[in-house]
């Protein structure tokens, strides 16, 4: 198949496209930047803006499949940013499909999309979308998402993936974040730390994109579905940080913060930025205060089930590959 992959530069759609090469299909991406490591693999490389209809029909024209990775992610305050990549920017995407006779179209959705601010243990894809989100990012993504599934039909077969917690080398979100912050003396838990979460191998993450695609048909038990992805093993938050932090060797972190007084630093710190019109992420807020301090891990039996998934990269595995990753750059 010719396939097109949204947000190809990016940490997970980049995986997804070495995936995809692996399997022998030909591959596009779509992406705002200038990537010349995906031209030097063979890809057919595109430029442009998801809010712009007639770039994305452009790129998704010719395609037999979408893998829709691009995303506004991160704790801004700028709710148009987040609505024109992720809510516009995904319905840009179904009707380019439609219109260009597209019949499948994978989504990469997250579990924060039904994250209601408390303790998700073992939670299914029947929980519901919370009454109310306390951050742009996973609204606009429940937004999409919702698109996505009811753009099911018999000509354009759609499914959402939520992989939670993608890390591992290369990633340019999380792992680098938390490292800034030990180096800078200003890493906290939030709690003990010892709430169970699940997180998602990149590679893990990558494969069950290209089983979706490989599954995906108008008949098929997945088509219109949402799947939580993992690497259905949970660990204690604290244990995940000081993994990373070990792997970069660097000292665990020993300090923390209440719950409730991280919650109400986010809620000061929103407002502030709300105050000033600062467009900048808060450094704090209060959707990240309730990821540190609650559980949330996911009863993924129905990728098993409908996708055949499986990680195949356990957590210790990961941690191991991530050391020996930042070995070879300090060895540059």
């Amino acid at each position: 198949m010719i396939v097109l992959v949204t947000g190809g530069g990016g940490f997970l759609g980049k995986a997804v496209v070495k995936r995809l090469i692996e399997e022998g299909h030909a591959v596009r991406t779509f992406s705002r930047g200038d990537y010349p490591e995906l031209v030097k693999m063979g890809v057919d490389t595109r430029q442009g803006d998801l809010a712009d209809f007639s770039a994305v029909d452009d790129a998704v024209n010719g395609c037999d499949a979408v893998v829709h990775c691009a995303a506004k992610a991160g704790a801004s305050l700028d709710y148009l940013s987040f609505f024109e990549a992720n809510v516009l920017g995904t319905q840009n995407v179904i009707d380019a499909c439609k219109r260009r006779d597209v019949p499948k179209l994978v989504y990469t959705s997250t579990p924060s999309v039904v994250f209601d601010g408390e303790d998700q243990e073992g939670i299914d894809e029947s929980t519901p979308y919370p009454k109310k989100f306390n951050a742009h990012y996973p609204r606009t993504k429940a937004a999409a998402e919702a698109l996505v599934l009811q753009a099911n039909s018999p000509t354009l077969s759609t499914i959402a993936l939520r992989p939670h917690l993608i890390w591992g080398p290369g990633d340019t979100q999380l792992i680098p974040r938390i490292i800034e912050r030990a180096r800078a003396g200003r890493m906290r838990l939030v709690g003990p730390g010892l709430n169970l979460i699940d997180a998602t191998y990149i590679d893990n993450a990558a494969h069950a994109h290209v089983l979706a695609l490989q599954q995906l048909a108008p008949d098929a038990p997945c088509a219109g579905r949402p799947y939580f992805i993992t690497n259905d093993e949970p660990v204690a938050f604290a244990d995940v940080v000081n993994g990373i932090l070990a792997a970069a060797g660097l000292d665990p972190v020993s300090k923390s913060v209440s719950p409730r007084i991280a919650y109400a630093l986010g809620a000061l710190l929103e407002a502030a930025c709300v105050t000033l019109r600062r467009r900048d992420e808060p450094p704090m807020t209060r959707f990240i205060a309730r990821q540190f301090a609650t559980a949330h891990w996911y009863d993924i039996s129905a990728a098993k089930r409908d996708l055949g998934y499986e990680a195949r990269v356990s957590m210790e595995e990961g941690m191991r590959r991530l050391a020996d990753d930042f070995q070879r750059q300090d060895g540059k």
